[in-house]
């Protein structure tokens, strides 16, 4: 039988003998309760090292010795971890402490333990720990189990819990919902109203409870589409309601997402309000099909620019001249449009209109394609190829180095490929 307790660390030592693979995994986890650590082993990994030199724990260069447990000039420890690669130590440690009545978590053998480590985690405000008769594996399967149940809302992380308040402005990710962040799922799963982009990765809703309330703010390039002063309207409006208000958006809110705007909207009004960042659509699109942002020895420097205006409009900020002189890769958002211009602009200023550029179209979604060309003719092959928005520009030499490294890919997946050198990508 075990009798289970949430040890509040915070201030009380702990010590760990050994410095591998076990240690490494639950020192830091310990430091980030709150726990000051002491480390005993001659020799600790590199992780372990980096935290010891940044102070964050007390690192004795040496082997166990009696009395480091409970002895006269060891400080009165509350936990005690063996985990040594050497049973015989191990031993020792457990022994010494069961004398000090100190629990003990022996990391070799879980029947000579007198605690266990549950296999624990977080979401949606909820800490699980799973303890299976000291049988790591299947606890560490129970709890994987649980944390995704409340992570995509098939527990109803929302009963019997205080519920959030505020707005939280979540970046979706490129499109593909299993790309959305850990935290972003997880706030997903506690909303109560959910104000959603049309790049969103609406699958999601499907699986929120039916009380949640949906507000569409799509906005579709020449088409139809709900002001920014509305959507902030809603989102104030509901928070003052007293409800959890998610605002979820494609990419990154704060990249071209006006969450800077809705941001402080909220704040204006009072309503708190917080940032989850997203996978953007200016990295996830190149590295869907297989083109790299930067390669060694091939560009060092990434620009993401947004062609919502064209090059030589009054109304864009974007140095197309400095781009040009620049030689770097050159990521363009809605940009798909602009083409034309946009080529035209790069070349006038100096870039080699040999340059290479890839499209990539509806990235990480089951229609993602890929079209390839240079400056001269990409505008040509856009349209031939009938590609529409949402697509990302890729400008550079980096294309041309997928090309010859046999990575670009221009279906609706990135597969397993055979390198120049005769070995698998994996």
């Amino acid at each position: 039988m075990t009798y289970l307790l949430g040890l509040r660390m915070q201030g009380r030592d702990v010590l760990v003998v050994g410095g591998g693979r076990v240690a490494q995994r639950r020192v830091p986890v310990l430091i980030e309760d709150g726990a000051r650590v002491t480390l005993i082993s001659p020799e600790v990994s590199a992780v372990l090292e980096d935290l010891a030199s940044a102070g964050h724990l007390t690192w004795h260069r040496r082997a166990y010795a009696p009395g480091d447990v409970a002895g006269p000039d060891a400080p009165a420890y509350w936990l005690v971890h063996a985990a040594t690669d050497e049973p015989g130590v191990n031993a020792a440690v457990a022994e010494e402490a069961e004398d000090a009545r100190v629990w003990c978590v022996r990391a070799d053998d879980r029947n000579a333990s007198s605690a266990w480590t549950p296999a624990s985690g977080t979401a949606s405000g909820v800490t699980v720990g799973v303890v299976a008769s000291g049988d790591p594996r299947r606890a560490a399967g129970l709890r994987d189990a649980v944390v995704d149940g409340l992570a995509d809302g098939t527990l109803d992380a929302r009963r019997g819990r205080e519920r959030l308040r505020g707005v939280a402005l979540v970046g979706g990710g490129p499109g593909d919902p299993g790309l959305i962040t850990v935290r972003g799922q997880q706030l997903l799963s506690q909303a109560d109203v959910v104000v959603v982009d049309r790049l969103a990765p609406t699958s999601l809703l499907d699986r929120l409870p039916a009380d949640v309330e949906i507000v569409d703010a799509a906005k579709i390039p020449y088409g139809r589409s709900m002001t920014q002063e509305d959507i902030n309207a809603v989102m104030i409006d509901r928070a003052r309601q007293g409800r959890f208000v998610v605002r979820l958006k494609g990419g990154d809110s704060f990249l071209f997402g006006r969450g800077g705007e809705e941001a402080a909207a909220c704040a204006a009004a009072g309503v708190p309000v917080i940032a989850v960042p997203g996978v953007t659509s200016a990295l996830a699109a190149p590295a869907s099909a297989g083109i790299p942002a930067t390669h060694r020895g091939v560009a060092q420097d990434v620009h993401i620019v947004s062609a919502h205006v064209p090059p030589g409009d009054d109304r864009s900020t974007v140095d197309w001249a400095g781009l040009a002189r620049a030689g770097g890769t050159v990521m363009v958002l809605m940009g798909v449009e602009r083409i034309d211009s946009i080529a035209d602009a790069l070349v006038s200023h100096g870039r080699s209109s040999d340059t290479p550029v890839a499209v990539v179209q509806e990235a990480t979604l089951p229609g993602q394609r890929t079209v390839t060309g240079t400056l001269a003719t990409i505008a040509s092959s856009v349209r031939s190829a009938g590609v529409r928005p949402p697509a990302v520009v890729i400008i550079g030499e980096v294309v041309k180095t997928a090309r010859e490294l046999d990575i670009l890919h221009t279906g609706t997946q990135f597969e397993t490929r055979r390198l120049a050198t005769g070995r698998d990508l994996q």
